[in-house]
């Protein structure tokens, strides 16, 4: 038995970075990727298309990996960095946007991200599960966004 754990994550933030060196690591998913903490692998398996595998996360005999694949597009002329999901690669579907906005003397960025989960235990274990793989998801997204600020010098 598995269920389905929704996420839901939304940043806005400002960096000092100009919106060119911005865009060029957030629309170069390998570099992006890099500020992303505890990814095992990313695979480029082209036109767009990269598998994420997460290291294993759990206690004792309760390990989950979570590994899904999503299609890039970037568009430096609107700023945006859009990911859709790729159907039947792995245990989630995860997709979302970077908005990125030149303000000349800074850069605002908004970061959405949505996607399902699904935890491979018993429904009994929902109750417990969901919180614990919700709360590890976003605190990866959190030091995510943390490596990014710091990357790009700070907050403006």
């Amino acid at each position: 038995m598995a269920f389905s754990v929704p996420i839901e994550l939304g940043y806005e933030f400002s960096v000092k970075a100009p919106f060119k060196d911005v865009f060029a690591v957030l629309s170069d998913v390998p570099k992006s990727v890099s500020h992303f903490p505890k990814v095992d692998k990313l695979v480029d398996e082209g036109k767009g298309v990269y598998r994420w595998e997460m290291r294993k996360v759990g206690i004792a005999s309760i390990q989950l990996q979570t590994i899904y694949a999503s299609k890039y597009v970037s568009d430096a002329k609107k700023g945006s960095v859009v990911w859709t999901p790729v159907a039947g690669v792995g245990n989630a579907q995860v997709g979302g946007s970077w908005k990125i906005a030149d303000k000349k003397s800074q850069t605002d960025l908004e970061l959405k991200i949505e996607g399902v989960v699904e935890v491979p235990l018993p429904g009994l274990m929902k109750g417990v599960a969901t919180p614990l793989v919700r709360g590890e998801f976003e605190g990866l997204v959190d030091k995510y966004v943390d490596n990014l600020i710091k990357a790009f010098g700070g907050e403006a």
